[in-house]
């Protein structure tokens, strides 16, 4: 199966509290549990304005950073 890079996978609301409950077919896709941490990332459009949130797994984003630090890191400490 192909995985697209982008998906609409469900249409959600915000309750009276702000809250959004996200259907139990789209946490068992991203394998997410109770007690997971997601990082919440946005786009700005030109007035400033949050056009798109972003979920991800918080361990994504440290695997990411680290792997993207990691070299540079090593090369501010090696003097280079």
């Amino acid at each position: 199966m192909e995985c697209k890079i982008c998906n609409l996978e469900a249409l959600v609301s915000i309750d009276q509290r702000g809250q959004i409950i996200l259907p139990k077919e789209l946490r068992e896709k991203a394998e997410l549990k109770a007690g997971d941490k997601l990082v919440v990332l946005s786009a700005c459009e030109e007035s400033q304005k949050i056009c798109c949130l972003i979920f991800m797994k918080a361990e994504v984003i440290e695997k990411i950073a680290v792997e993207r630090l990691s070299p540079v890191l090593r090369a501010i400490f090696r003097g280079e």
